[in-house]
């Protein structure tokens, strides 16, 4: 933590006034430092903001462009919505503004431990598996960033017994100083978000600043399957821990860690020379190979803070999952709905298509964006039998593949995707692309999804 009034000596300019931005003008604000709050949207369409709050606590603002005001202020606090190569950013760099990220403003104020996850996917999962587990200890517990609410929002909720489980990605991490979590998670490594980091290197080296400011009272837990992270090690700081499926890895230099054998999800420890049988996968709910991945990383960090492995067991066995994550919507008929809204690559898609073993019936489409096809050729080939494409990638998917309808909505998709189906078959609403051609983002997207869904008691209510 920082002494808030070395915090107060400086003045800040929030860049973006989305939800993390108006929590940090908020925080900044609670301990009477002076902020100004800049977005280059138009008020109109930030329907959300309330500007009589904003007067009441005296943040200035400006809305509809970055002005030169921007610049009267020592830090700037950065959306994750402006890329680096955007005009201000050079602007503030050359300048010689610092540059920070929201996480970094809150971890200056944050009395509580820090379990942060991060990696291109299972973040969201992944998080909220380690508030769930976490909760079987202590009622302190909060999961915040990427996942419901931003990590300034809590910090008068904290204190040194509570735990702060946070979801971060690459564009907070990417503006980080001092930030410091306790137990930091890499959950994996695929291309992704390019157009913000326009580098494979950029992209990589912003998440591993997840464990920048570890040091031996830390704990960094990676994917040893990960050939990326595993290529790294040598270089991680800290308490290094690993998961794994395809390695033992009592076998390999891994102090502490957890694998899977015989089914069974295990966790070891060779300072006490111990290891447990926590969970057979089958009693685990949420199904698939990337959930054990998942669960492995959650055992991992809560063993860590102690939790009991029973109450481990219940956990994993209790928890549900994540919305817009190959959610079980609803069965008809008997065809089961599944909602992957937050499939937004093809990293993701794959990962959904490898949960089911056949008869699929996949919506698939969304933004332009990569199509790596090559992906998922073998698996659409082998447990798809129709493909309703959607949006603005709909002519591509079309143009690569034989069994596909076109569809000019959503609606459609759904309709026609029910109408094709029979008993036994999976509807799976895995878009595999951005959702800003047709929606806000992914979760209004599933929601829209699982609203069509069930109005569907028959063809005609669509």
């Amino acid at each position: 933590m920082k002494n808030i009034n070395d915090i107060k000596k400086h003045s800040y300019a929030v860049l973006g006034a989305g939800r993390s931005g108006i929590s940090a003008a908020k925080l900044l604000r609670s301990i009477g430092a002076e902020v100004f709050l800049s977005d280059n949207h138009n008020i109109v369409d930030l329907r959300y903001i309330d500007t009589e709050e904003l007067d009441f606590l005296s943040i200035k603002y400006e809305f509809g462009n970055h002005s030169k005001k921007v610049f009267d202020y020592d830090y700037w606090i950065l959306s994750p919505g402006i890329p680096p190569h955007a005009d201000i950013i050079k602007a503030g760099t050359k300048e010689k503004r610092k540059l920070i990220s929201e996480i970094e403003l809150a971890s200056w104020l944050c009395p509580a431990k820090i379990i942060a996850v991060t990696g291109t996917n299972g973040k969201t999962t992944t998080t909220m598996l380690v508030e769930h587990i976490l909760h079987y200890k202590t009622n302190k517990v909060f999961a915040c960033g990427n996942v419901g609410v931003a990590f300034s929002d809590i910090i008068g909720k904290l204190d040194s017994e509570s735990f702060v489980v946070l979801e971060v990605s690459s564009f907070q991490l990417k503006y980080i100083e001092t930030f410091k979590p306790n137990i930091a998670i890499l959950t994996n490594f695929t291309l992704d978000h390019l157009d913000w980091h326009q580098s494979v290197d950029d992209y990589l080296n912003s998440k591993l600043k997840i464990n920048l400011n570890q040091d031996s009272n830390d704990f960094l837990i990676f994917n040893y399957d990960d050939e990326t992270f595993r290529e790294k090690r040598k270089e991680f700081k800290g308490n290094v821990t690993a998961f794994s499926l395809k390695y033992n890895l009592k076998n390999e230099e891994i102090l502490r860690g957890g694998y899977l054998n015989n089914g069974y999800l295990k966790y070891f420890d060779k300072v006490i020379q111990n290891e447990f049988d926590i969970i057979h996968r089958d009693e685990i709910f949420i199904k698939g190979d990337h959930n054990i991945y998942n669960s492995l990383a959650a055992i991992v960090s809560t063993k860590l803070v102690g939790v009991e492995n029973a109450d481990l067991k219940n956990a994993l066995h209790n928890f549900k999952g994540v919305e817009h994550r190959i959610e079980f919507v609803k069965e008809i008929g008997g065809v089961k709905f599944y909602n992957d809204s937050k499939a937004t690559n093809y990293d993701s898609l794959v990962v959904a298509l490898e949960s089911f073993e056949s008869n699929i019936i996949l919506i698939m489409g969304g933004k332009k964006g990569d199509n790596n096809f090559h992906l998922i050729d073998d698996l659409i080939k082998k447990k798809v039998k129709k493909i309703f494409a959607i949006g603005q990638s709909k002519d591509i998917i079309s143009k690569h593949y034989d069994n596909v309808i076109k569809c000019d909505s959503l609606r459609m998709a759904v309709r026609e995707a029910y109408k094709y189906s029979v008993s036994g078959d999976i509807v799976l609403f895995s878009p595999g692309y951005k959702s800003f051609d047709m929606f806000e983002n992914f979760e209004q997207r599933g929601k829209i999804f699982k609203v069509l869904v069930n109005c569907l008691n028959d063809v005609t209510d669509l």
